[in-house]
């Protein structure tokens, strides 16, 4: 049998709308990760995780908006397929995905600040 887990978060970040949206696929590809879809008027993403051992790979929905003109709110979902035999190993994972995935935007912002 299998079925999704879904996990979610939202932060807000202290950078402009345009500033976060321009590092978002650059943090996707300091992952590795895949840029599946990308709205740049909605700004609203989708992102493929790799599969691990024992895991399939999660699909992260990313969508960002305007909170003023020096900060935004950007919210990702995980959907992760589970199955019997993976639900073991990859209780976590989606959640794990997330915060590796802001750690990787926060990488992106400092280091975007700093150039």
């Amino acid at each position: 049998m299998a079925y999704t887990r879904n996990e979610k978060e939202t932060f807000e970040i202290d950078y402009p709308l345009t500033e976060v949206w321009q590092a978002i696929p650059k943090a996707v590809a300091s992952l590795e990760w895949t840029l599946e879809e990308a709205d740049d008027t909605a700004h609203h993403a989708k992102v493929k995780t790799k599969s691990a051992f024992l895991s399939y790979s999660s699909i992260l929905t990313v969508d960002a908006v305007s909170v003023n003109e020096k900060m935004c709110r950007v919210t990702v979902q995980a959907e992760t397929p589970i199955t019997t035999i993976t639900a073991m190993a990859d209780f976590g994972r989606s959640r794990d995905r997330i915060e590796i995935f802001f750690e990787a935007l926060a990488k992106q912002m400092s280091t975007g600040k700093n150039a």
